[in-house]
């Protein structure tokens, strides 16, 4: 049977709070990447559920975790305006196009480069987990299965968590439901669908 949105959305908190959860344990010696994947047509329900219950939670569970939870829309405009191309980027899209704007963009906000972003962000040994939303947002500027393949050799035993506006099957991401799919395989899906 297959549970509601609002059924796995409950079983968040008790998931990322476990012992297992957090130090990797039955995971066969994989990396604690972890992939919530939802409709994307309730991206604004899931960005209320975050903000309001999904942090707070974490911060006041006993003893407290340390969250680092990080927007990749926010990532990708942080990194725009330190290097001064914010201004120049959103000019380029109304005089070229999309195309055209992406495609100067991509040196800059190459997967590698934002992992080790994310990385000097975050301070790894000092916190318990690692959350990443605004996948939507910051697409087609940043492609998440190779970001989270730039990951991998960088988290360490940090489990990583992304809210996924799509489907995950465990083989692969179809961002939107719609997107043609990208095979990424070394990720775990937090919650499934039916029990």
């Amino acid at each position: 049977m297959a549970l509601t949105f609002e059924e796995r959305l409950n079983q968040i908190l008790p998931k990322i709070t476990s012992d297992d959860f957090l130090n990797n344990k039955g995971l066969g010696n994989e990396i604690g990447f972890w992939i919530f994947d939802y409709p994307p047509d309730r991206e604004m329900d899931m960005r209320d559920f975050q903000a309001r219950t999904v942090l707070p939670s974490l911060n006041k569970a006993q003893p407290p975790l340390r969250v680092a939870a990080i927007n990749l829309f926010d990532l990708v405009i942080q990194l725009l305006e330190e290097r001064k191309l914010l201004d120049k980027a959103i000019e380029m899209q109304r005089s070229k196009g999309n195309e055209s704007v992406i495609a100067a963009l991509r040196p800059v906000l190459k997967e590698d480069k934002l992992a080790q972003k994310v990385v000097a962000m975050v301070d790894l040994d000092n916190i318990d987990i690692c959350i990443l939303s605004g996948v939507g947002s910051a697409y087609p500027l940043l492609r998440t299965h190779t970001l989270l393949s730039a990951l991998h050799p960088l988290m360490g035993s940090t489990p990583l968590l992304m809210f996924y506006p799509g489907r995950y099957d465990g083989y692969s991401l179809r961002l939107f439901n719609k997107l043609s799919e990208d095979h990424y395989y070394r990720a775990f899906r937090l919650v499934p669908e039916a029990q």
